[in-house]
């Protein structure tokens, strides 16, 4: 019988992993044939491991991820040119270690949210830190930052995070002081933290959204230089899944007609 003090020391200190494992040990058998160290092993590694989910669990929550998404359920049969070796590669998140950036661009609708969430979802999995953002909506929270005298904390924040997304880059003109609050993120991360922009426009063409050239060059000389690229291409998913789901109804709706129509009236 498991002593009951020793199992609610083990949860005031939050070592329910250890704690429920015990538990079970106590209700088996085949745990009296195992050695102190046998036991022991196994009570260490079911803590390891829950806090090891606890701390995956966090880190998603902290991302805010727009999509759920797992790179092993991209699908390449849709011809858009991604390439299946260069997403195995990011997945191994050496990337981020690097403190590498990555672009990502494409037309509406190729699936570049996902590949973007899917990629920092990964990251999660391999224990680095991420934060997901319509860029859009960055650079709001930056203005309220500023405005409530937050923005050095906010820049900090940002600075914390091995993994920046900013998805929907450059979808409309980039202000002066936007591009003023882009070069203080770009420069804070340069060589050490990973960003990674979604975009409809090509890096090539990013120049053009800003309303500064100077500081277009210096933001994007950081950005870009020595960035993975990846360029979609192709039809729209989503379009073509709603062509799909109406030629669907609208068989449907054929083979419901001859019932229909040869209804007795009431």
């Amino acid at each position: 019988m498991l002593n009951n003090p020793t199992f609610d020391k083990l949860l005031s200190m939050k070592m329910n992993g250890m704690a429920k494992t015990l538990q079970e040990q106590e209700d088996l058998t085949e745990s009296l044939n195992m050695t102190f160290h046998e036991r022991f092993g196994l009570l260490v590694d079911a803590e390891y491991s829950e806090r090891q989910t606890q701390q995956l669990t966090r880190r998603l929550r902290t991302a805010r991820l727009k999509q759920s998404a797992a790179v092993e359920d991209i699908d390449y049969h849709h011809s858009r040119g991604l390439d299946r070796g260069l997403v195995t590669q990011l997945s191994t998140g050496q990337w981020i270690k690097e403190g590498l950036n990555l672009l990502i661009s494409g037309p509406t609708g190729v699936g570049k949210t996902y590949l973007s969430c899917a990629l920092a979802h990964k990251a999660c999995m391999l224990g680095y830190s991420a934060q997901y953002y319509r860029t859009p909506r960055f650079f709001q929270d930056l203005t309220i930052a500023r405005l409530e005298g937050n923005y050095n904390r906010f820049l900090r924040k940002m600075q914390k995070f091995d993994l920046l997304v900013l998805d929907d880059f450059a979808l409309i003109p980039i202000t002066e002081e936007q591009s003023r609050d882009l070069l203080e993120v770009s420069d804070d991360r340069c060589s050490a933290q990973s960003i990674l922009l979604s975009s409809q426009i090509e890096p090539e063409n990013w120049y053009k959204v800003f309303e500064n050239p100077t500081l277009a060059d210096a933001i994007l000389d950081r950005i870009i230089h020595g960035a993975y690229k990846i360029n979609l291409t192709g039809e729209s998913i989503r379009k073509n899944r709603r062509k799909r789901l109406e030629m669907w109804k609208s068989k449907i709706s054929v083979l419901s007609l001859p019932k229909v129509l040869g209804r007795r009236p009431d």
